[in-house]
Order: structure tokens, then sequence, then C-alpha cells
């Protein structure tokens, strides 16, 4: 497993990177847009959420995955920086569901290296536009093609073995399971952008159709299209800074880890972005964490140092509320158009700040079987 260097540490300065604008569209099935209609519509939103101008923007970091698969169109820089007057450079960031989180780690070293003052990150998925047969094998791409493609595994079957297994070694039942998706589907019943907004009780969850034993079909998070963009500057200040950034990597294949029950990429990227931010898990009241599966988000929380091992369920069943988990609805409930996940969350977790006028919170977005993983934790200076 890799790292990047844990940068400087510094405290909150004019200096600092902040997240000036937020802004994206609603995640779900948008047959009437394209990719270009998606971006344009995040792009608007978080400049009019922005102290800035278009004009302002030195630079731009597009995430995607599936364009060329899906779209037949790559060259999405290019595409991103026509929607601004100036053409400013532009490029794509892919890697896999992580893309938006590394889009938004490029463009933090953009800032810290003084090659731009303000970045706009766009994260981009079009993905209904093609059968679900067409879709579970391009999102194989983020899977080993020789280790794991040619077993005729998708990722429902790779997160199926992952859940059977923490059954085996924890004892999670499959109501702990349904649980965890009731929870996200619930919070996401008061958010307007989220792709399901009813709740959904955990009974029906155990009952909906089975994918991948144990995992049933509302256990998996959806096919979606959509767009999330934010601009970070250091030239303009903003009540939200980014205290931390890191990305880890660990192997591709799950066959390759001494354990499939926990994600060492996300361990090692919390604990580093913990250090750069001089805090601890204990400091955090907002989370938006990566449950593209039911049982990944129990992984998720114990990964990042909110639960022990096996005890990441405890923090479903006594409600917990410090922190939120999923407040938006997470991937499950609100949508996972793959590469504006990364940039979605993040954003969310500056609206919950916010809202709250809590100090601390937290995104983690990871890419295949967590096989790369993006953290970011945002300081809110109320």
């Amino acid at each position: 497993m890799h790292c990047a260097p844990t940068p400087t540490l510094t405290p909150f300065l004019a200096s600092s990177v902040s997240l000036i604008g937020t802004g994206q569209t609603s995640f779900g099935e948008h047959w009437d847009k394209g990719l270009r209609t998606l971006m344009e519509e995040a792009v608007h939103a978080a400049l009019e959420d922005a102290p800035c101008t278009e004009l302002d923007v030195d630079f731009v970091v597009v995430a995607n995955m599936l364009a060329e698969r899906v779209s037949a169109q790559a060259h999405l820089g290019a595409i991103a920086s026509s929607l601004l007057p100036h053409r400013p450079p532009a490029i794509r960031v892919e890697a896999a569901c992580a893309s938006g989180s590394v889009a938004v780690h490029t463009a933090l070293s953009l800032l810290e290296s003084n090659r731009a003052q303000t970045v706009l990150v766009l994260g981009v998925e079009k993905m209904t536009d093609v059968r679900n047969e067409e879709i579970a094998a391009a999102l194989m791409g983020a899977a080993d093609s020789e280790k794991e493609s040619p077993s005729g595994l998708t990722f429902p079957g790779i997160f199926g073995l992952i859940a059977r297994r923490y059954m085996e070694e924890y004892g999670l039942t499959r109501e702990d399971l349904s649980l965890v998706s009731a929870r996200h589907h619930a919070n996401a019943a008061s958010n307007p952008f989220a792709q399901f907004q009813s709740p959904i009780p955990a009974r029906v969850i155990s009952e909906s159709t089975l994918v991948a034993d144990p995992l049933r079909l509302l256990d998996c998070s959806p096919v979606s299209d959509g767009a999330a963009a934010c601009l970070l500057s250091t030239k303009f200040e903003g009540p939200v800074r980014i205290a931390a950034s890191q990305v880890c990597t660990d192997t591709l294949s799950i066959t390759e880890r001494p354990t499939i029950t926990s994600f060492a990429a996300t361990r090692e990227a919390a604990q580093r972005a913990f250090a750069e931010a001089q805090i601890s898990p204990i400091d955090i009241a907002h989370v938006e964490l990566h449950d593209c599966f039911s049982i990944a988000a129990l992984l998720s929380v114990e990964d990042l140092g909110f639960a022990a091992p096996g005890e990441g369920i405890r923090r479903y069943r006594e409600r917990s509320t410090a922190p939120t988990f999923n407040a938006s609805g997470g991937l499950k409930a609100c949508g996972h158009p793959v590469g504006a996940t990364g940039v979605k969350q993040i954003n969310d977790v500056a609206k919950q700040l916010k809202a709250s006028g809590s100090r601390w919170g937290l995104a983690h977005n990871f890419g295949g079987a967590g096989a790369t993983c993006g953290i970011h934790i945002l300081e809110y200076a109320s």
C-alpha cells in the first residue's frame, strides 16, 4: 500500500485553502440531459454560491470514470473549460469511484504549489443511458481484469463475498445489513438532491431481490446520473477550509490482501488525515462515507476509527448522533454517479457543518474494493 507524503501541517491562515462555493445537480435518471448539460448545471450552481466570478477560475479539474465507454466522450477537461469564457487550463482525473476525491486532492496540489489561486473541481457521470449489464461490465474496470473479472465476478459479487466473510468473523446478521440501508434511506428523505427520497423499512430491504448472497437489491447503491462541483481557493476566503487531504492505495485485487473485512487504504488514509488536521475521530461531527453497499458502510465506520472491528453496527443500532453518518443519504440513497460522488461528499459535509455550527467534518471516498481511498477533513470557522 502506498500513500502520498503527508503535507506540512499549517494552522488556519488566510493563505490556507478555502472551500468557497458548492453546487450539484440532482442525482438520478437524467435521460434528457447529457454530460455537458449536467456539468454546466453544477458549475453554474457552484459559481452562484461563491464570492468570485467565473473569470477568477485559474484551473479546472474534472473527475470521471466511464465517459468513453458509456457516452463515447473523452477529453472532458476541454468540455469543462469551454463552459467558462476565458477557457482556463483543465485536466481529467480518473480513479474509479474515488475519482472525485482524487480530483480534489489534485486541485489542492495546484493551490499549495501556487500554480493556481482558484480551482474549479467538477465530478460528472452519465450512467443510465445503457443497459444494466453494460454498466456492470464497465464498472468492473475498477477491479482486477486478470484476477477477478475472468471468474465472472461483479462488484455486488465481490462485496457479497466480503459481507459473507464479515458475518462469519463477527456474527453480523441479515437484519443488521438492512438496518444500515434503512438508516441511509431515512436520511435521504430530507435531501432534495437525492435519487430516492422516501424511507424504506428494514423489512422491505431484507425481502428485496437477492443479488449476491447475502446482499439484496436494496443493499446496493443505484445506477445514477449527476454532477457536483466545488471551488477551492487561496485567494478568496470562506468559513470552510480543507484541513486535511490524503490519498492511499492498496492492491487492486482482493485476492492479494491478508483480510477482506477491512480496507488498509482507508485505515492508512484516515490515520494520516487525522494527523494532518491534528485532531482525532472524537472531534468529527459529520461524516459522509462510501456506502456503495451496506457492508461497505460498516467496514468504513470501523476503518475510519469510529468503531472497533466488528462493532460498526452498534453505531446504527444505537442511532448514534455523534458523528452523523451519511446525513445526505450516502451513495445508497442519494445516488452514486461515480465520478461525482467524491466531490458531492465534500459539498455535503460543508453544508452540514454550516447548518449545525460544528467545527469538523470528514468525507471518505474509495474506488474499487477499497483499492484507492481519498479522505478530506473540513474545518468550519463559525
